[in-house]
């Protein structure tokens, strides 16, 4: 699977979450996000991610292990991603390390999930708070089978983005943990670039 997504800022949060009110119920999620690589940082370099997520609901935790290779697509950032629910995520974390992986970077992700149609495909959006990041994110996705899809449905997920009130200069494909570790640096500015 191939995950089509684009990623803004948000200079209105208000008016985004009540459009998004107006389209689906809003999901409410903290991420416990620890991302994986080798010593060497072979994984990093080829740009693949392996990470273990811990989603704590309002009503349910759960745990995924996921794998996405490198970038199909520069100007979304769009990877083919591989993910599986885990029962034990410190099984998980124990056979990584075991195996020679080691963290590379763990943070926090305050979300809130919303799930709808949209130009007949599945979408989720998320507006995030990363605690370590000034501001507020917007996500949407979907997803689709093989990468001669993927214009197109990045296409579909740009005019949600546009029915939301993002415009062309919000977008961004800077990852949040390359913001994360700039602003964790000593000499990262009061702002870390986003």
């Amino acid at each position: 699977m191939i995950e089509a997504e684009l990623k803004a800022r948000v200079h209105n949060p208000e008016y985004v979450m009540g459009q998004l009110d107006r389209m689906a119920e809003g999901r409410p999620e903290v991420y416990r996000d620890t991302y994986y690589d080798v010593p060497s940082g072979s994984l990093d370099a080829r740009d693949q991610e392996l990470r273990v997520r811990t989603i704590h609901g309002p009503e349910s935790t759960r745990s995924v292990l996921t794998y996405k290779s490198a970038r199909i697509d520069a100007e979304s950032g769009s990877k083919p991603e591989h993910e599986t629910r885990v029962d034990d995520p410190e099984a998980v974390h124990a056979m990584l390390r075991g195996l020679g992986y080691v963290p590379a970077i763990a943070f926090q992700k305050r979300c809130r999930n919303y799930e709808f149609n949209s130009h007949g495909r599945s979408m989720l959006a998320t507006l995030v708070e990363v605690p370590e990041i000034q501001g507020t994110f917007l996500e949407v996705e979907t997803m689709v089978q093989a990468e001669h899809e993927l214009s197109a449905a990045l296409d579909d997920v740009r005019s949600v983005m546009t029915q939301l009130g993002i415009h062309e200069g919000d977008f961004t494909t800077e990852r949040y943990t390359d913001a994360v570790a700039a602003s964790r640096t000593p000499d990262a500015g009061a702002a870390p670039p986003v």
